[in-house]
């Protein structure tokens, strides 16, 4: 799985977890991707076992679904967070170095 597939996921994960009544529609505007990518991504989370849906009809009368995290999908959610902060911490690192080298050339 590429880094952007891996960012995307833990969006989504994170966005279900807090609004298991999320339109896809809407998961694509936050996360601005395309509602196709959001879609693709969902099915591939539903397959690996890490999110289940439920129907539900909301006020409207249309249908829609309900994501839910399964235990897996909780524990693969704390994974990607803890690589995904793991990256950016060595981001920062080497940013801070390359800015610190700056400043003993500067001074």
């Amino acid at each position: 799985m590429s880094k952007k597939d891996k960012e995307e996921h833990l969006y989504i994960l994170d966005e279900i977890e807090r609004n298991p009544s999320i339109s896809q529609r809407n998961l694509a505007k936050k996360a601005n991707i395309s509602l196709g990518a959001v879609n693709y991504a969902l099915n591939k989370l539903i397959d690996k076992g890490l999110v289940k849906t439920k129907n539900f009809i909301n006020s409207d009368n249309k249908f829609g679904y309900l994501y839910v995290l399964t235990p897996k999908g909780i524990s693969e959610k704390a994974k990607l967070a803890r690589n995904f902060l793991t990256i950016k911490y060595k981001e920062y690192q080497k940013i801070n170095k390359i800015l610190g080298d700056q400043n003993k050339h500067d001074t």
